[in-house]
């Protein structure tokens, strides 16, 4: 089968690449290859449903920009497929007199980054969520929240009515680059294509290997454990609430998260994990271990965040240490408030010095363009990402000879 366009990985960022590839180039033939029997089951499927306002971000960053933009193209996106979300804003307090001085550093990245936040003393906290604590806040109206899962199918459903195939239960085994295309084989026959975008999400780096790129970073992945809270606390706050986050660790701290069909989440931590897809606790793969064993940078990223790493292992295995960290900024929760709540999985490209990738990383070659890290917030980001790559992959650089 001949195809103008494939794409690996049906989670947001694949689909919105289709969707913006025909948009700018209609009638054109286009396939999603989805290992998976259904769409978001990784990673757009397990995440907090948080809409991001970008105020984390460096400046100038691709996260920065990519959110900003991503921010309102989602909303605009759920108002016309009638997708519900809600714009409950984003608390982040302060507990500690070092969180806040860097929350002092967060309003002023905001002001830089163009978001609306707003100040609040103690008092003002407790005025906006009674139940929260803290020696200051940032709110951040703007923040929102989505099931992610809707604005997947809606994509999923732009895609096909625009003339795309998804091809479900369909895994990448070989990818070969060749003077007309790009031959993809996989465990139900082999595809050609014009041209290849791969967003395998944890399974990039093994996808851009099998395409003969020689890669200086693997996948780690971080399983983000949550809670839910009991139904008793369903209306404990009205905004997310985040903790100030550490500038040295990639992950944002456990938050408290209104879902939008009800309730609240808690978390995620982020511990090691153990299998790549290793969504129940304590799941074991000795091949995906093996293979995190022999990269040189997988050691060097626990030797570097072996402080951090201990402690979030510690909220894991003891659920009074994970209440604990929640009690800085919501002293009244108990141990009975946190109910069980599946589990997910971060995609986290590391370099082989350790280092971890704190942005987008897109890797071209020939008629190829590889999403090799997608880390939050891929999610709000997700059609100004497609449109990017679409830009890339229409460029007369890349144009079928």
């Amino acid at each position: 089968m001949r195809y103008e366009f494939c794409i690996i990985g049906g989670g947001i960022v694949g689909l919105a690449t289709a969707r913006a590839l025909l948009r700018a180039r209609p009638g054109a033939s286009l396939v999603v290859l989805e290992k998976e029997a259904a769409l978001g089951l990784h990673q757009t499927g397990r995440n907090s449903g948080v809409i991001h306002s970008g105020i984390y971000y460096a400046p100038g960053s691709l996260k920065a920009l990519l959110c900003a933009e991503g921010m309102l193209r989602t909303k605009q996106y759920c108002r016309s497929h009638g997708i519900a979300f809600e714009e409950r804003g984003k608390l982040i307090v302060a507990t500690s007199p070092l969180e806040v001085e860097r929350l002092a550093k967060l309003e002023a990245r905001a002001s830089i980054n163009g978001i609306a936040a707003e100040a609040l003393s103690p008092a003002d906290i407790a005025k906006h969520e009674p139940d929260i604590v803290g020696l200051r806040g940032l709110l951040v109206p703007s923040a929102a929240i989505v099931d992610y899962k809707q604005v997947l199918e809606a994509l999923a459903q732009d895609i096909r009515q625009a003339g795309a195939e998804i091809r479900f239960g369909v895994a990448p085994t070989s990818i070969r680059e060749e003077a007309g295309g790009v031959t993809i084989d996989t465990s139900d026959g082999s595809v050609q294509a014009g041209q290849l975008v791969a967003c395998a999400g944890l399974q990039s780096d093994r996808v851009a290997r099998l395409a003969g790129l020689d890669i200086d970073f693997a996948i780690v992945p971080f399983r983000g454990e949550y809670y839910r809270l009991a139904p008793r606390r369903d209306n404990l706050v009205r905004a997310m609430i985040y903790p100030v986050p550490d500038p040295g660790l990639p992950f944002l701290g456990i938050h408290l998260t209104p879902i939008i069909d009800g309730g609240i989440s808690v978390g995620p931590n982020a511990v090691l994990g153990l299998a790549r897809e290793g969504y129940v606790k304590g799941q074991f793969s000795l091949g995906d271990m093996a293979e995190m064993a022999r990269f040189p940078g997988f050691w060097r990223t626990l030797g570097n965040n072996l402080g951090s790493g201990l402690e979030e292992m510690a909220n894991s295995l003891l659920r009074r240490r994970y209440l604990a960290a929640c009690r800085k900024y919501c002293p009244g929760l108990e141990i009975e408030d946190l109910t069980p709540m599946p589990a997910g999985i971060r995609a986290q490209a590391v370099k082989r010095d350790g280092t971890m990738v704190q942005d987008f990383l897109f890797i071209e070659a020939g008629r190829m363009l590889h999403v090799c890290n997608a880390p939050s917030p891929a999610a709000t980001s997700a059609l100004p990402i497609g449109e990017r790559i679409a830009k890339r992959v229409l460029s007369p650089e890349h144009a079928p000879a």
